[in-house]
């Protein structure tokens, strides 16, 4: 993990990331003292959660998130159905000003350190510390631009080997590369003009749709056919949140499962 990191804030610049919450969540700043006891407790502990980011309002456009459990010396929190997740977010002017080549090469860089099962690198509304005002208007236009994201841990809690969603860069690991065949088998599913599978070591693969990653916009009639041809040959194996276990007063357990399936239906 931290391989990857160091390889995100190489790119996003050596103190972009300057903030982390203290025990009492306050924001404190990530001074040397701080950032190389950061660096230590994250090389010794497999459980371990973690929050960087570039400005201290929480609102900024660079963040580096990390959930771990351990497999090998489960703690209390540990349960087996849960999945370690780290976050990487990038402004959208860095995509813009160095382009879609340069980001996709960094995903793939920081993905060769991870061992993953399952990954991604899309285009994201900003749900971190938004007012509930905004949030709710994100929640209620959201259907409009199925390319979107929105970021959140929920999916972390019971997600196990299954794939989150089709997005412009889907990273796929064993088991579901390997029942999809591998990438001969993944690449032989797929048709989409610019669309691509690209092997990787270690028995994994990336899919990229596109050169750009879309937004799409259903009433201008881009439906991105290509993110819903990849969502129906990950069908068998996409992640959906437990309806019980789903609470939001803006956004339903219906409507998580409408955006959960807003490429298959």
């Amino acid at each position: 993990m931290l391989c990857a990191l160091d390889t995100y804030t190489k790119a996003a610049g050596p103190d972009a990331l300057a903030w982390y919450p203290g025990l009492e969540g306050n924001w404190q700043k990530l001074d040397a003292n701080a950032w190389e006891r950061f660096r230590q407790d994250l090389l010794k502990h497999h459980s371990f959660f973690a929050t960087l980011v570039d400005r201290p309002d929480d609102v900024g456009s660079l963040r580096f998130e990390y959930c771990g459990i351990s497999k090998e010396e489960p703690g209390l929190l540990d349960d087996p159905r849960l999945a370690s997740v780290a976050t990487f977010v990038l402004p959208v002017e860095f995509l813009e000003q160095r382009g879609p080549g340069q980001v996709r090469e960094l995903a793939l860089q920081v993905a060769s350190h991870l061992p993953f099962h399952s990954g991604y690198a899309s285009l994201s509304f900003n749900l971190f510390a938004q007012s509930a005002d905004v949030s709710r208007q994100l929640y209620k236009h959201c259907f409009r631009y199925p390319g979107m994201d929105m970021l959140e841990s929920r999916a972390s809690w019971d997600i196990g080997t299954r794939v989150p969603g089709a997005y412009w860069l889907t990273f796929l690991s064993n088991p579901v590369l390997g029942e999809l065949g591998g990438a001969e088998g993944l690449r032989a599913r797929l048709a989409s003009p610019g669309t691509t599978v690209q092997q990787l070591a270690d028995d994994r693969a990336v899919v990229t749709l596109g050169q750009w990653p879309e937004a799409g916009d259903l009433e201008a009639g881009k439906d991105l056919p290509a993110y819903r041809e990849l969502a129906h040959v990950l069908e068998p194996w996409l992640y959906h949140c437990n309806p019980q276990d789903f609470v939001h007063y803006d956004f339903s357990s219906a409507d998580r499962l409408r955006w959960e399936r807003r490429f298959l239906d």
